[in-house]
């Protein structure tokens, strides 16, 4: 249980190769006896798409479910989503400002060098959504 993260939820919709379920995402502090009273406790609804699911003819629309991934998972979604961005983004930054000397124009390469990432990110999201698939653990 150490290596997967988990929350539970509800099915909102079923659909022919994919069950759409809603979770709750709470901070650490939501379920203190004051958080009604502090700022620094939230909660958050999310949706979460799971594709290809065994065992789907079981499940209905309202049943509570546990939606789980493996560290593994999160890991590669992370350095996807923020980890490899951010190594773009500072070396064209680094190496424009050694070129050019120009801190705008650097700080505006930067921004453009992550256009072909994301598009090819786009380009590759069937790969990367069977990559980086939820569970459903009933």
């Amino acid at each position: 249980m150490a290596n997967r993260i988990e929350h539970s939820g509800i099915i909102e919709s079923i659909g022919v190769d994919c069950i759409r379920v809603r979770i709750v995402q709470t901070s650490a502090c939501s379920t203190c006896k004051v958080s009604g009273h502090c700022n620094a406790s939230e909660s958050k609804e999310k949706t979460v798409d799971i594709f290809n699911v065994s065992g789907a003819e079981s499940l209905h629309v309202g049943d509570e479910v546990t939606v789980s991934a493996s560290m593994d998972v999160a890991e590669r979604a992370l350095l996807y989503g923020f980890g490899i961005p951010f190594m773009v983004l500072v070396g064209v930054l680094f190496a424009m400002m050694w070129l050019t000397g120009n801190e705008g124009l650097s700080a505006l390469c930067g921004l453009v060098a992550l256009l072909p990432y994301y598009i090819i990110i786009y380009m590759f999201r069937e790969r990367l959504r069977k990559q980086l698939a939820f569970r459903i653990d009933s």
